[in-house]
């Protein structure tokens, strides 16, 4: 996915665009970068951040980069930020989303004679793109504008001058920023929880397609919201940091909801409830307290040389640190009926061997309860599941297995408590090797999470989404 973070100053901003920036971490997955201006011109740093942290890449840096205003980027793939010299003046761009129709928009530059330096593997650096969109109009107004115009898919952006910072939300507002403010500062982030511990309080949430210029002194709107938006539903399930609001709704409070849902709707009796480290245990916890039933952990979460799971490109190798992280405790699990709660299930591959492991350790039961719908589509505007084909998400693979073949209608599938819905779920829980396993309803979850339906994406569950 992503995040992004800016700081406009009076003073030297370095520190908090380095912790700020630090604060995005759990968003993104290969590349991270700050770019910094100041009266000489503009610093930039970008780092692999695959097998090592945010932190430690760039701590040693710090002290080479002075200036009052800068950007941050957590990035899924992309090096960025880039340093643009165009008719606009030189600026830095930092960006987040996903181009579909970035390979069309490459050949048409190529037919018009442009060219691109940076590359992404093989292919075109997205960021890159953006920055030459935006540098076809008259203004940076403009030429975001034309972004918002030209591509599939999603972007929100940070552009960073000598004047100040120009930031942009998504046309539709997959993405979140946010502004906050400290004396002497203003901050954009894409996660308010980088706010609190520097000293900025959120004052201002950018609408989609809301493009504002931000200075020390405060910040003015260069292109209104719009009135459609697709806000990602996945911030508040997965994606956020507990802390983190969105649309002025906070993360774990989403999550505490999501779960006393899944409480209700459940008749199963259980000794403990847990959730699966770390986004699944507001879930949990919200479950336990509807159901009066106690909190505990089976696993614990290993963390001090332990990355994140989904770092590592090779699959095995995910598969093997989602494993050695989650040290399972006898004394917990032996002879109890356990719930375990968790945001989604993607594949289900290891939480297969958790479950076994479970059993293994003299678990009773295992009963699964899901904080969202079954996935069966593959994202198609941010990167959540985006490389995996729709065939290796657990509910296409049971379908497949129901059907015989890919061809076939998923609107059935996709509606909860119908008897193909029920078939897929009992397929997965099957493989899985679980006792019980039910799924958040849609309706329930758009409850959860406080916001009208069609204000929401919803794509990865019921294949609904506007472009």
């Amino acid at each position: 996915m992503g995040g992004l973070f800016g700081i406009a100053s009076t003073q030297d901003c370095v520190k908090d665009l380095f912790y700020g920036t630090d604060y995005h971490s759990h968003l993104g997955t290969k590349r991270a970068g700050m770019a910094v201006v100041n009266k000489k011109g503009f610093t930039r740093s970008i780092h692999n951040i695959e097998n090592a942290y945010f932190r430690s890449k760039f701590e040693p840096e710090l002290q080479d980069f002075r200036g009052t205003s800068g950007i941050g980027v957590i990035s899924d793939f992309d090096a960025q930020p880039l340093i643009i010299n165009s008719h606009l003046g030189t600026f830095a761009i930092v960006t987040v989303g996903r181009i579909n129709n970035i390979e069309a928009l490459g050949r048409t530059a190529f037919a018009r004679k442009k060219y691109f330096s940076e590359t992404s593997g093989s292919g075109i650096n997205p960021t890159e793109l953006i920055s030459m969109l935006v540098c076809e109009e008259k203004s940076f107004k403009d030429g975001i504008s034309s972004v918002f115009r030209s591509i599939k898919g999603s972007c929100t952006l940070m552009i960073l001058t000598k004047k100040g910072i120009i930031a942009a939300r998504d046309r539709l507002g997959r993405t979140p920023l946010a502004i906050g403010r400290k004396n002497g500062s203003l901050a954009v982030t894409s996660e308010t929880c980088a706010l609190s511990n520097l000293g900025y309080e959120a004052e201002y949430y950018l609408g989609p397609g809301e493009i504002v210029h931000i200075t020390a002194d405060g910040f003015e709107q260069l292109a209104p919201a719009g009135s459609e938006m697709q806000v990602c539903s996945f911030l508040w399930v997965y994606y956020g940091y507990p802390p983190s609001n969105y649309e002025n709704i906070n993360v774990e409070m989403v999550r505490y909801r999501c779960g006393r849902a899944l409480a209700r709707n459940d008749t199963v009796e259980a000794d403990l409830v847990s959730g699966i480290p770390d986004s699944g245990i507001g879930h949990a916890v919200g479950y336990a307290n509807e159901k009066h039933i106690p909190y505990m952990r089976p696993y614990t979460k290993y963390t001090p040389t332990w990355p994140r799971s989904f770092m590592p490109q090779s699959q095995a190798v995910r598969d093997l640190v989602a494993k050695m992280k989650l040290i399972p405790n006898r004394s917990v699990i032996e002879n109890n009926r356990i719930v375990f709660c968790d945001d989604s299930i993607v594949r289900g591959t290891q939480l297969k061997d958790n479950v076994r492991i479970l059993f293994d350790y003299g678990a009773r039961e295992v009963h699964m309860r899901v904080a969202c719908p079954t996935l069966i589509y593959p994202c198609e505007f941010l990167n959540f599941s985006s490389s995996r084909s729709s065939l290796d998400l657990a509910g296409r693979k049971a379908i497949y297995e129901l059907e015989g073949t890919n061809h076939v209608s998923l609107e059935e599938y996709a509606r909860a408590g119908s008897e193909k819905n029920l078939a897929m779920v009992e397929k997965i829980r099957q493989r899985l090797g679980l006792t019980s396993l039910k799924f958040q309803t849609m309706d329930d979850l758009v409850e959860a999470i406080g916001l009208p339906k069609e204000k929401l994406c919803t794509h990865c569950w019921d294949g609904s989404s506007r472009c």
